[in-house]
């Protein structure tokens, strides 16, 4: 089987409240930093409140979505008195934790949120040749069993991801061995029914498709339950797996739920360069 080596991790950053309403990651930090954790084998650790002014007033952001800010455009653009707290703010992350797709950058970058939605545990990566993010899945997937353990691929290039974690590189220490993993590729966006004028919501996610996320969906299948009572069914020919289904902080962002493909991909045998 096909053998990759990176050099060993030597900066790991966690990070939580990237949305300010998210608190698990905040907890998280928060406690790492009254633990003074500062080290794990040979890493150094970082620990980040990605966005206080938005988790002082527990929102998801203050003037816009944090997790959108780290493109290069954005990082790239000049900050004003004008500008948006959150894009001065993922300037500043990029210089404490980048910069973005340098040698400088943390080599692991560990961003925590939450979700309203029933996706169980899962892992978001950029690429589907990610070895250490994908081995670090398989790791965690083997670990936890009480819940189901997913990894979605995005699969865009690294200019372009918008979110948190983009700013880091990655390494690790020791040897994984490889194999086959269950993977969701992202494919497609659903939004809810609209009126055509005002753009207000006209119905709800369908009772049979509510908390399921990741069961396929096939064509015909329920979607929508409109406000008349109406059911609105799926139309695709590819059955997919929706997931992130009815998350609030998307109502905004018109998005009632993402389409996904499922596939299995071989990752290689990992271990550390010791050159």
């Amino acid at each position: 089987m096909e053998q990759v080596s990176f050099p060993p991790l030597s900066r790991v950053a966690v990070c939580g409240g990237t949305h300010g309403n998210e608190m698990s990651g905040v907890y998280v930090v928060r406690e790492m930093q009254r633990q003074k954790v500062e080290k794990v084998g040979s890493a150094s650790v970082t620990t980040v409140i990605s966005n206080p002014r938005a988790v002082e007033v527990c929102r998801r952001y203050t003037d816009t979505d944090l997790n959108r800010c780290f493109t290069d455009d954005i990082l790239s653009s000049p900050v004003t008195d004008a500008s948006p707290y959150e894009v001065g703010r993922a300037q500043e992350l990029n210089l404490q934790l980048g910069p973005k797709g340098s040698a400088e950058a943390v080599d692991l970058l560990c961003d925590l949120h939450n979700t309203t939605s029933n996706m169980g545990l899962c892992i978001i990566s950029y690429s589907f040749s990610d070895w250490v993010c994908l081995h670090i899945y398989k790791h965690i997937q083997k670990k936890i069993t009480s819940i189901p353990v997913r990894l979605i691929l995005l699969d865009i290039p690294l200019s372009e991801a918008y979110s948190q974690e983009s700013l880091g590189k990655h390494g690790i220490g020791s040897v994984f061995e490889g194999g086959k993993l269950e993977v969701f590729t992202f494919m497609s966006v659903v939004d809810y029914p609209r009126h055509p004028e005002t753009n207000q919501i006209m119905a709800g996610i369908h009772p049979q498709l509510q908390d399921r996320d990741f069961c396929l969906l096939q064509k015909g299948d329920p979607i929508f339950l409109s406000f008349l009572g109406e059911t609105v069914h799926y139309e695709g020919e590819e059955p997919l797996y929706p997931f992130f289904v009815n998350e609030r902080a998307y109502y905004e962002k018109n998005i009632a739920f993402r389409l996904a493909r499922k596939k299995m991909i071989t990752i290689p045998c990992l271990q550390v360069n010791k050159d």
